[in-house]
C-alpha cells in the first residue's frame, strides 16, 4: 500500500491496522528496528531520545502503540519519506 494512503488511513482513526503495515509506516518515518525480544519489536530514531516498542498481536498492531507512533511523529515533526 502507498505510504501516504496508509498514513491517511491510520490518521483517520482506523484501529484495524496490520502489524506489518505499522512497521512499514514506522520505517517510512525514519525508525529502524534495533532488536526483537519475544513479541516486542524495538525501534530507534536518530533524532529521538525515545524508543518505539511495537507488538504483533494476532497479526494486528495494538491501538495504543499506533497512537504512540502518531504522537512521536507529531511531537518531533517527523517527515514521511518519499516513495521511490
Amino acid at each position: 500500500m502507498n505510504k501516504k494512503k496508509l498514513f491517511a488511513r491510520v490518521l483517520a482513526g482506523s484501529g484495524n491496522v496490520r502489524f506489518g503495515d505499522l512497521v512499514t509506516l514506522a520505517e517510512a518515518f525514519g525508525f529502524r528496528m534495533i532488536r526483537v525480544t519475544g513479541s516486542h519489536h524495538i525501534f530507534t530514531h536518530p533524532r529521538l531520545p525515545e524508543l518505539l516498542n511495537l507488538q504483533n498481536w494476532k497479526g494486528k498492531a495494538k491501538p495504543y502503540q499506533i497512537r504512540q507512533l502518531l504522537r512521536l511523529v507529531e511531537d518531533y515533526d517527523l517527515p514521511l519519506e518519499e516513495e521511490s
